[in-house]
Parts: C-alpha cells; structure tokens; sequence
C-alpha cells in the first residue's frame, strides 16, 4: 500500500479565475508529492496534470485522504461539507466567491495553504449540525440534516405559509409568513443573519429559530439550548410548503406536515489554520467600520 499523503479536492469549475486558483493549488501540492483526488465529473471541466486520480461519486470516494479541500464559494463549501460530514475527514475551504464564512483561506493565500498542508500544520474543530425529520400523519416520511439551517419556505410567491412553531413540545405562536428558519451557530451568519437573526459565536452551543417576512406582534427571532427540539407546523387550510436544507436539498411539505429540528449526532470538521478571534472574522467578512477604536489598554 501506498504511504502517499492524499487530498481530495472540490472545486467550483464554472469560472476560469477558480479553475487558475485550482490549477495553483494542485501543483504546488503535487510538487511536494502530496496526491490529489478529484471527482471524475469535476475533472472534466479541469485541465488537471498526470497524476491527479480521479474517482467516482461514490461513498468510498473520500477513503485514505487526509483533508478535503475546497476551492469555491459558499454552494462549493456546503457540498464539501456533506464528505466531511460522511467520512470525518476535516474540510478545508479557500473562499473564491463573496462572503465565504466556512473558508479559512482568500484567494490571495493560496501559496500559503500549500505550505500549512504539506506541513499539516493545522487544528481541526467540530462544528454543530442539525438533524431534521419530516413527519406527515405522525409518520416520519423524510429525514435530512444541516450544518448552516432548515427553512420551511412558502412555495407558492403569491400565498403566504400559514404556520405554528413549537419548542420542546410546547406552542409558542402562529402566523403566516415566507418561512422560517431553523439555524446552528455556525448558520447564523448565512439564512438566519438576512432573515434579521442574531450572529452567534461558533463556539456557543444553540439552536437558532428565525422567522421569515412575518405577519405577526411576536415573531422575534428565538435562541434555545443546544438540546431542544425545534418543530414547525405547517397548517392544514394552507397551501404547501417546501423544506430546504443548506439550500442544497429539498422536499416538498404539504398542508398538515410537521418539520423537527435537534442537534445532529454527527458534527462537520474544519481545518483551521488560524486561532483569529471569530470578531475579528466577522469584522473582515462583513467589512464592518472600526474606524476610532481604541481597545483597553494592557493591565498586565
């Protein structure tokens, strides 16, 4: 058996400004004799070196690699995501679209993530996920999970979703609305930060409930205990609605269906290659002004 050191690599292959980004990733690793694997549907659209090995979608796809890499913007991060999660190998993301939460590198760092990987100079951290289930007639029909949310989004534009949620068995309110957002801590900054949700820190252990667009006196966003169970109801004389997980997968929710939201039993692992405070990550993501800031000066 080989005692080569692999990576799998996920790309956004759409834009040639990522496939230039990619090109240098796979060199620079392959120079220092780490191995590569890609997805033989993604590596079509690649102009990969001989060498690179690629593989079918498949669960095996991801055995023997140490990292997953990814090279992307959100969308590619979440699908990196679903591997980590699958196999436990930690994902390492480098954010070549906007925002890019879940990366830990820029485009501008790439030769710099060459370096800490073939050094394996990196920490690894958990973050929480969801677990959902989808229940129509008391009957689970549906069973899916989240490492950002759960929405239950109208799916009509023009009708609003009649709903009631609930937490930890009990009532809170009903109203009608877009939808509404069931979020981890790591989420807060993607769906439930534009819906008007507080930003919570990774480290914080919670669940996150944040309604979308609703017509109602009390539809404030909600922060629970990490060992809640979250429901939304949807009503039964109310057009169906639709589930959403990550924005990735979805099923269809007709009128009476019951969505559940707990904490996952099985956590994604991130590659980190910095100990920055999350303030300072939120401050640079979000280019907010600190212009005057003059800290507390050292007691020590």
């Amino acid at each position: 058996m080989s005692d080569l050191r692999t990576v799998f690599l996920i790309a956004h292959t759409g834009r040639a400004a990522a496939l230039r980004s990619v090109e240098h990733l796979v060199n620079g690793l392959l120079k220092a004799d780490i191995g590569i694997r890609v997805l033989a549907a993604e590596a079509e659209d690649m102009d990969l070196p001989a060498g690179v090995e690629t593989v079918d979608a498949a669960p095996g796809a991801v055995a023997g690699c140490e990292l997953i890499l990814v090279a992307g913007g959100d969308g590619t991060l979440l699908r990196g995501a679903e591997l980590s999660r699958q196999t436990g190998v930690p994902m390492l993301g480098v954010n070549l679209g906007r925002v890019g939460f879940l990366a830990e590198a820029e485009r501008d760092d790439l030769a710099t993530v060459v370096e800490r990987v073939v050094a394996a100079d990196y920490e690894v951290e958990e973050r929480m996920t969801i677990d959902v289930l989808v229940r129509t007639d008391g009957r689970v029909v549906h069973r899916d999970w989240a490492l950002n949310e759960a929405s239950v989004e109208k799916a009509a534009r023009d009708r609003m979703l009649e709903v009631v949620t609930e937490v930890d068995g009990r009532p809170v309110s009903n109203f009608g609305c877009d939808g509404v957002v069931c979020a981890t801590p790591t989420g807060s900054t993607a769906y439930a930060f534009s819906a008007g949700g507080p930003v919570v820190w990774p480290e914080v252990e919670a669940l996150l409930m944040v309604p979308i667009s609703a017509h109602a006196l009390f539809a404030k966003p909600l922060v629970t205990s990490p060992r809640s169970v979250l429901a939304v109801e949807v009503l039964p004389k109310t057009p169906h609605g639709v589930l959403w997980c990550d924005g990735r997968r979805s099923v269809e929710l007709p009128a009476g269906a019951r969505v559940e939201v707990r904490r996952g039993r099985i956590p994604v692992r991130l590659a980190r290659l910095h100990r920055a405070p999350f303030t300072d990550r939120l401050v640079a993501k979000f280019a907010l002004p600190v212009a005057g800031w003059r800290g507390v000066p050292n007691q020590n």
